[in-house]
């Protein structure tokens, strides 16, 4: 295991660009739960009833998705970096990170440190509340509060629009710029590290093949194996937090770095 650890490092001190892929496993780490496991949101939400066409449709199907939107916030804004967000964030700061490409919707890449010109969002934001309209954008918080005082299905005040958390929802087009710049940065990396993801989730889950297939080494660090082990340089099954930390650790220590 250690001398798996001290690969990586090597290879991260080696690479000219690397990128970081995350998936769920760094946010149920965090202690927000993940919508597929037993438990899930998935187990209590049909999620045939949250497809965007719904959610434009119908009044019923907007009120009952911000519900559930307002159970998931709770845990998402107390929610903290853990040591795999920590440790990818110095990665930014030692100037051995070219972008992370993530599924997670928490913004909790950005609390650990990141900047944001390195996060790209595959899956949008749940922090951001926007109106499908007009695209003003409001903190989350604010539109809680609305909640709080009777409103089910809150409406921009600029122009009466629908409004949504800036999260991809089922059936709804994935955001253009940040997945052509995610394939862009994907093709020309040489080193594309997945952390905490399942790689079941199309069209994210194409992008380890397309560093591959261009030249990129790829490592897997997840706790349960994933349909593209088979092709990895190295996996590693095992926690997020405590593999990235020691790595970042292996990466100073071979820098120089205290």
């Amino acid at each position: 295991m250690e001398g798996n650890l001290a690969q990586v490092a090597e290879w991260i001190i080696n690479s000219k660009r690397t990128i970081v892929f995350s998936g769920a496993g760094l946010s149920t780490e965090s202690g927000i739960p993940d919508f597929r496991s037993p438990g899930g949101v998935w187990d209590k939400y049909d999620p045939e009833d949250f497809y965007f066409q719904n959610f434009i449709a119908s009044e019923a199907s907007r009120e009952k998705y911000w519900q559930m939107a307002t159970e998931m916030w709770e845990p998402i804004k107390k929610a903290q970096p853990n040591p795999a967000h920590l440790a990818i964030a110095e990665l930014e700061r030692l100037d051995k990170l070219d972008c992370v490409i993530t599924q997670n919707i928490d913004g909790l890449h950005f609390k650990a440190g990141n900047s944001e010109e390195k996060i790209l969002q595959l899956h949008g934001t749940a922090i951001f509340v926007s109106c499908l309209s007009c695209q003003k954008r409001y903190d989350r918080d604010e539109i809680q509060e609305r909640i709080k005082k009777g409103q089910k299905a809150p409406r921009c005040d600029g122009c009466g629009g629908l409004l949504k958390p800036a999260t991809i929802s089922f059936g709804q087009s994935m955001p253009e710029k940040e997945t052509q710049e995610a394939y862009h940065r994907s093709s020309i990396c040489d080193l594309f590290i997945v952390i905490g993801s399942s790689l079941v989730v199309q069209p994210a889950a194409s992008m380890p093949l397309v560093a591959k297939k261009n030249g990129a080494k790829l490592v897997i660090i997840n706790r349960d194996p994933t349909p593209y082990d088979d092709m990895a340089d190295l996996v590693i099954h095992g926690q997020a937090g405590s593999t990235m930390a020691s790595i970042v650790e292996y990466v100073k220590q071979k820098l120089g770095i205290r």
